[in-house]
């Protein structure tokens, strides 16, 4: 982390520059030293350090008047930390420069293991500022950010708004519906960001049984329940340092939502069965493909929640609203799929791409990327994707706009509940799709297990009925 990353020490007392160089070099950073103010900004100047340490006081120009000059160059301030050295006496005025743009301070004499732990954070953060820098300026040349690509209106803001949270601790909320690219979005928030060295974490909320959710997320103890063998470390702290994603949000119980909730304000976790608590620092992140309001309303996303999580919230627009975008996907797609299989397929010819528009995608991108992975396997190396690597039928099966007939309508007089009007229309699209309740969660838009839990409740309700 700190080879090559340059350091640039600004002290007027001679055998403590010495020494800070020494201590500084030790750790395998390059340092330049200088001996005020004045001539420490002449050196940043030319040498242009990512991090300088400088004392608070000295004569000519002190720390607080050189952090001004940082400040007042704008684009040199984005580049460079700056750590203050500070007296006991001055705290306060360190604290009041950090609001101004220092970085960090530390008092004297120096706590090696304190400046260690800073020059290496402030080090990372220079490493994300320029991969973040790099990001900008391919989003700018070629529409992608990230494993991301899009040049429509709609994901250029969503690409505007991941730069700008992306270096921040914020929790964000991620919505959009099934396979429109939400986990590409949290992985893309957690690579851009300083947590990038540390675990990037997901966790699928609706694929884990009620009864194992908190020990999944929290972790348990040995004895703590029948079959806890052995301790069980959970996803807070595997993610430690790192990125945690809640997908499928709202399909967490309840009773777990409050003991996260908990977490996320106390930042600190019990594991199932223990007795002691565990700091932690993970950056939080959720997705649902319901719509949190709805959610909220039902009963089944507590609002203290959401209002938590959702500092910041992206949605993710279904692949059909911006089919403008099909071709750079389906080209990136392509790139990733032959480095997976070893492939040379030499692009998708035009026609292709004009069936692959004209679809609309009911599994949006999830769907376009399996649909190009296929191609892919089926075509030989040196050719491009044409019609006979598409799967039987594409483009044929349920088309945008279907004709109107008795079939397709879910018959609901007025009078009707709410609940009864689901369930006609849950029962109509299993019977639309040959019972397929995978296929039908996609159509209604909720999730496999949501579809599973209200053909349960149908089922207790018709057994209560004719008992």
């Amino acid at each position: 982390m700190a080879s090559g990353v340059k350091v640039l020490i600004v002290e007027d007392e001679p055998h403590a520059l010495m020494g800070l160089a020494e201590l500084i070099s030790g750790w395998g950073y390059r340092t330049e030293t200088a001996h005020d103010g004045i001539e420490g900004w002449e050196k940043a100047m030319a040498w242009n350090p990512a991090i300088v340490v400088t004392d608070l006081k000295m004569p000519r120009l002190d720390g607080l008047g050189l952090l001004a000059k940082f400040a007042a160059e704008g684009s040199l301030a984005s580049r460079t930390a700056v750590i203050l050295l500070t007296a006991q006496g001055t705290i306060q005025t360190a604290v009041d420069a950090m609001k101004l743009g220092a970085y960090d301070y530390v008092l004297k004499p120096i706590d090696s293991p304190r400046l260690k732990n800073i020059l290496a954070n402030a080090a990372r953060q220079r490493d994300t500022e320029i991969e973040l820098e790099v990001a900008r300026r391919r989003l700018r040349e070629s529409g992608a950010l990230g494993s991301m690509v899009g040049n429509s209106k709609a994901m250029r803001e969503i690409f505007a708004l991941i730069e700008q949270i992306a270096p921040s601790n914020v929790s964000v909320l991620i919505t959009g519906e099934s396979g429109t690219g939400k986990e590409l979005v949290a992985q893309t928030l957690h690579d851009l960001s300083p947590r990038k060295p540390r675990p990037f974490v997901p966790v699928n909320c609706a694929a884990i049984p009620e009864t194992l959710i908190e020990s999944e997320i929290f972790g348990h103890e040995k004895g703590s329940f029948t079959g806890a063998v052995e301790r069980r470390i959970g996803c807070f702290e595997l993610a430690a340092g790192g990125t945690l994603l809640l997908d499928e949000l709202a399909e967490m119980p309840v009773g777990t939502q409050a003991k996260l909730l908990r977490v996320l304000e106390e930042r600190k976790l019990r594991r199932l069965g223990g007795r002691s608590e565990i700091d932690i620092d993970v950056r939080v992140l959720a997705a649902t493909n319901r719509e949190p309001d709805e959610a909220i309303e039902k009963g089944d996303l507590r609002s203290d929640l959401f209002y938590r999580l959702n500092v910041f919230h992206i949605h993710m627009p279904p692949l059909r609203t911006h089919l403008e975008d099909l071709p750079a996907m389906a080209e990136a797609m392509l790139e990733e799929m032959n480095q997976k299989h070893e492939k040379k397929v030499s692009g998708v010819a035009p026609s292709i791409l004009d069936r692959m528009i004209a679809y609309h995608w009911p599994g949006n991108a999830r769907e376009l990327r399996n649909t190009i992975e296929r191609a892919v396997i089926l075509c030989p190396d040196g050719a491009p994707l044409d019609a006979g690597h598409l799967p039987p039928n594409f483009g044929k099966a349920q088309p945008l706009a279907p004709p109107v007939d008795d079939a397709s309508l879910v018959p609901v007089r007025v009078g009707v509940t709410v609940d009864e009007a689901e369930r006609l229309l849950i029962m109509r699209t299993l019977e639309a799709t040959g019972q397929n309740k995978t296929r039908a969660a996609e159509i209604l838009g909720v999730s496999l297990k949501t579809l599973h839990n209200k053909l349960k409740e149908y089922s207790q309700a018709k057994e209560q009925a004719t008992a």
